[in-house]
């Protein structure tokens, strides 16, 4: 894989077997990087990413991120490329983990570590609180629930979730929590939640 992008004319195709995302926003604004093409990987698409980090872009300043099915770390990455502290990516699948931590190489963005394991587990042993999560699981993988569940103890007060799902899913958040934004697009739903403390006000 090409290690200086920054000399590849911006139309050049991915290497074979591999697909492309761009990320919109901050100081990588317009780079191009490639994530492993994994049945069920699906990008948020630039569109929806657009309107989520204009939702996001007074919080992510020193914020610790969290994205928990990574995939392409595409959510992940444009966060940091917009300011965030940190990010935890935390990927279930060897190729997927293995190319996004390539490509964190690529942009020398030592404040991003990707954890090759499934969200459950990564949970069970998250050191730390978060102030943003970002929650966008292979949607024939019905995992949502029980994400947001295990999640729930590791939010700061006043943390942002963002969850990605189906059009029309149904959830249940845990005690606490506020949807903030909302917003449908084609086949998919946003919605973003402020995380409080049960029983705050």
């Amino acid at each position: 894989m090409p290690r200086n992008s920054s000399r590849r004319p911006a139309h050049n195709p991915a290497p074979q077997g591999q697909s492309q995302l761009r990320i919109i926003g901050g100081r990588w604004r317009g780079r191009k990087l490639q994530f492993a093409p994994v049945e069920g990987l699906r990008p948020t698409g630039d569109r929806l990413r657009e309107t989520l980090f204009n939702w996001l872009q007074f919080h992510l300043p020193g914020a610790r991120c969290l994205d928990l099915f990574a995939g392409s770390g595409a959510l992940g990455l444009e966060a940091l490329s917009r300011g965030a502290d940190a990010v935890d990516f935390v990927e279930l699948n060897r190729r997927a983990a293995q190319t996004l931590t390539e490509q964190l190489q690529v942009l020398q963005a030592d404040n991003g570590r990707v954890h090759h394991s499934s969200a459950a587990d990564f949970l069970t042993r998250a050191e730390g609180d978060y102030d943003i999560v970002f929650v966008d699981p292979p949607f024939a993988g019905d995992l949502w629930q029980e994400a947001l569940t295990a999640l729930a103890p590791h939010l700061r007060d006043g943390a942002l979730v963002y969850v990605e799902t189906p059009r029309d899913n149904q959830l249940v958040t845990p005690a606490g929590w506020q949807l903030e934004k909302e917003k449908k697009a084609g086949q998919v739903q946003m919605r973003l939640f402020t995380c409080g403390q049960p029983g705050s006000s």
